[in-house]
């Protein structure tokens, strides 16, 4: 899984999610327009964990919550964390066991491209 190209399709979604098919081309755009309006900076603190810093809105806290809950019922194998390292600022840690470093790799890359897109 590590060497596709990373594409707009769930090609790259392990057989450990439990989000029906047909959904997941909808999650995928949840999280890229999220990805687009939200994320601030991005750390990979190890291979199993990625943090994005958010812009510290309470909409963005709020969607945020939403979208990680969801993803957490479909795909057990994600831990979330919310935190506030001051009034004005949100970060989101993500962390996988080491069978679901490709996925991360993914939701990364997924973050990533909006930020770079021309």
């Amino acid at each position: 899984m590590s060497d596709r190209h990373i594409t707009t399709d769930d090609a790259w979604v392990p057989d450990a999610c439990t989000l029906p098919t047909a959904e997941r081309p909808l999650r995928l755009a949840e999280w890229d327009r999220f990805f687009t309006g939200a994320v601030r900076g991005i750390d990979r603190l190890s291979a199993r964990h990625l943090r994005l810093q958010l812009d510290g809105a309470a909409r963005v806290e709020e969607v945020a919550r939403d979208l990680t809950a969801r993803e957490s019922s479909c795909c057990s194998f994600f831990t979330f964390g919310l935190s506030r390292p001051d009034p004005d600022s949100l970060s989101l840690d993500v962390l996988v066991p080491p069978a679901h470093v490709d996925v991360l790799n993914a939701l990364a890359e997924r973050a990533r491209s909006p930020r770079t897109r021309s």
